[in-house]
């Protein structure tokens, strides 16, 4: 996936209980994209401890959480974490993380298929790599990939966003 791509016309399940058409999004979008949230008392896929990268989501949604006051401020209109977990799923951990931002399901790795997306298998499921989409309107500003530090990884952001003006 290169910069300045279009976003494509994939409509994915918000936690908010309708669709998100990812084209027709305008203003500034920060799509977090992440393997999957971990739930109390729910056991993590088969092998997903000695995967690099898998650990780490619950701690970068909460990075985004503190952080979406100075992202919205650096000109964010919206962030959406992407990951395959079903929107119930999705919705508990919004709840429970007291996100400030609906989380899109993504089961059929449809934006994975559209933009090349790197992808991992645990278990007998496959996962999103965890990167982040920069969009101005429907077009890709920026691509962080690698995410090696999930927690600190949305200041990341704002520091990048802050260059920028």
């Amino acid at each position: 996936m290169r910069e300045l791509t279009r976003l494509p016309a994939v409509s994915l399940r918000a936690t908010f209980g309708s669709n998100v058409d990812l084209s027709a999004l305008s203003g500034r979008t920060v799509l977090y994209v992440y393997p999957r949230t971990g739930r109390p008392g729910t056991e993590a896929p088969e092998g997903w401890d000695v995967i690099p990268g898998a650990r780490g989501c619950t701690p970068e949604a909460c990075a985004f959480r503190d952080h979406f006051a100075e992202l919205r401020a650096a000109g964010v209109t919206r962030v959406f974490g992407v990951s395959t977990q079903d929107s119930d799923y999705q919705s508990e951990a919004v709840e429970r993380l007291s996100l400030p931002f609906a989380l899109l399901s993504d089961p059929g790795l449809l934006l994975a298929d559209a933009l090349d997306l790197p992808t991992f298998v645990a278990g007998a499921e496959t996962f999103y790599r965890r990167l982040t989409i920069v969009a101005n309107g429907s077009t890709i500003e920026r691509v962080f990939f690698p995410v090696d530090d999930p927690q600190n990884h949305a200041s990341q952001i704002v520091e990048w966003l802050g260059s920028r003006e």
